[in-house]
């Protein structure tokens, strides 16, 4: 009996390992492809059915790089880059306390909190973007780069609040009273005892928010022009009234998903470990 159930977990194990397989490679296939396209030349892009063994070519990069158009997409490539790490940062500044007091130091009702915290996500971005628009005319912020670094704090502070939470959470009661005990404040704790212990909740938390506020484009796409504007603009500017030029395109979201890609493998180790705080062992 002992044996049959042990043969029977094992072939579940396999299964479930032969899934997770299957979906990880059908998750992979389309960024595969499209990264295989953009070393293709248009025509070859365009064929159909789709040509594995065509040339490779560097044209869709040397398009996307100005070559052929003058347009460098260095300025909303910077752009995005100065508006997602800055946020991030006053992210992870605001809510670090925030969740340290949630958590570790609760207050009252701190669950109603939480859920206002939660409730703010609930309202669709498109119903908020005329208010903000008319905001930032009468401000004289719109086509700004700081308005982009505003709101998309904003929007990602909710959701970091929750995830450090649950991060914080899992710091040990007894360092931090035997710190008090030592004499460190407030700003001590956080930063020399907190802060170490929850650092791959602390990953985790920047590169989701780093990631949400690179892919943003509603607000950006409404909210800037010339100035501020943001990668995902400026790939838009690549559906043109001429068609769809599939080779560029794909050369152009390789590059710009490259930023994510790099920090999301720097920060691998700390991202299984952040994600995993919290779990049933």
């Amino acid at each position: 009996m002992n044996s049959a159930l042990l043969k029977g977990r094992r072939r579940t194990g396999s299964l479930l390992g032969l899934a997770a397989w299957l979906c990880g490679i059908a998750f992979f296939l389309p960024v595969a492809w499209m990264v295989l396209t953009s070393f293709h030349s248009e025509t070859d892009a365009a064929t159909n059915p789709p040509s594995l063994g065509a040339s490779l070519s560097l044209h869709g990069y040397r398009e996307f790089f100005g070559a052929g158009t003058g347009v460098s997409p260095w300025p909303p490539l910077i752009n995005s880059l100065t508006a997602s790490v800055v946020s991030t940062l006053l992210v992870l500044a605001l809510a670090v306390p925030a969740a340290y007091a949630l958590s570790i130091k609760p207050v009252r009702k701190w669950s109603d909190v939480l859920f206002f915290f939660l409730s703010t996500k609930m309202l669709p971005l498109v119903a908020g973007l005329l208010p903000i628009y008319l905001v930032a005319q009468n401000s004289g912020m719109l086509d700004s780069i700081w308005l982009l670094v505003i709101l998309y704090t904003s929007m990602n502070l909710p959701i970091a609040v929750w995830m450090m939470r649950s991060f914080l959470a899992e710091v040990p009661a007894e360092i931090m009273e035997a710190a008090q005990i030592d004499g460190a404040g407030l700003g001590t704790t956080l930063m020399r005892i907190v802060a170490p212990v929850a650092m791959p909740g602390i990953a985790a938390t920047a590169l989701i928010s780093f990631i949400f506020s690179w892919n943003e484009l509603l607000f950006a796409r409404v909210l800037t022009g010339i100035v501020a504007g943001t990668t995902p603009v400026f790939l838009t500017g690549f559906v043109t009234s001429q068609g769809l030029f599939l080779a560029k395109v794909c050369a152009a979201a390789t590059v710009v998903s490259l930023p994510v890609l790099i920090a999301g493998f720097a920060a691998q180790d700390k991202l299984v470990q952040g994600l995993s705080l919290g779990a049933v062992k």
